[in-house]
């Protein structure tokens, strides 16, 4: 998938370390609920073998190259939970630090449901959103994604409790 500014493309050997990196980062394992390291051979194992067919595993991971540097990876999108029967799934973005505040994470999210849209012809996507993320709340709003839950106390994070809202977009 190609866009103005990135395309997104699936994980190759070469995106090892990167990955490695990013799922090593204590601040951001509250994300995917990871309270424990990766090794490097279970990343690579990851790479090797996720063959990216959604309707096996129920999620895909895309990673995000910018054109202008098209061996830089930015980031990655996911989708998660992917249930065909009832056409929907879960979506997350992460941008590394250095790629932050370009447009990317817009840009991937609107190629994403794109794809969800036309190609696994999704009824809607969702996303989990913690209360201390503007960033993330803001992204998704503006894309159209509407909050319809909330859930009290559902993080602990850096000490205290947190709440987590839950966003859904519709897609037709």
């Amino acid at each position: 998938m190609i866009g103005k500014s990135i395309r997104l493309r699936a994980p190759e050997p070469a995106d090892i370390d990167i990955i490695y990196r990013w799922e090593n980062d204590p601040e951001i394992w509250h994300v995917s609920n990871t309270i424990a390291p990766y090794s490097r051979f279970a990343i690579e194992q990851y790479v090797l073998n996720a063959g990216n067919d959604i309707f096996t595993s129920r999620q895909l991971r895309l990673m995000i190259v910018p054109l202008e540097n098209g061996s830089a990876t930015a980031g990655a999108v996911d989708l998660f939970d992917y249930e065909p029967i009832h056409r929907r799934a879960g979506v997350g973005i992460m941008i590394d630090k250095a790629f932050r505040g370009k447009g990317y994470a817009t840009e991937t999210l609107a190629l994403i449901l794109d794809y969800c849209r036309n190609i696994l012809n999704l009824h809607q996507v969702y996303c989990n959103i913690s209360e201390d993320n503007p960033e993330s709340i803001r992204l998704f709003h503006e894309a159209g994604f509407r909050k319809n839950g909330e859930r009290k106390d559902w993080l602990f994070l850096n000490g205290k409790w947190t709440n987590e809202y839950f966003y859904q977009r519709f897609l037709k």
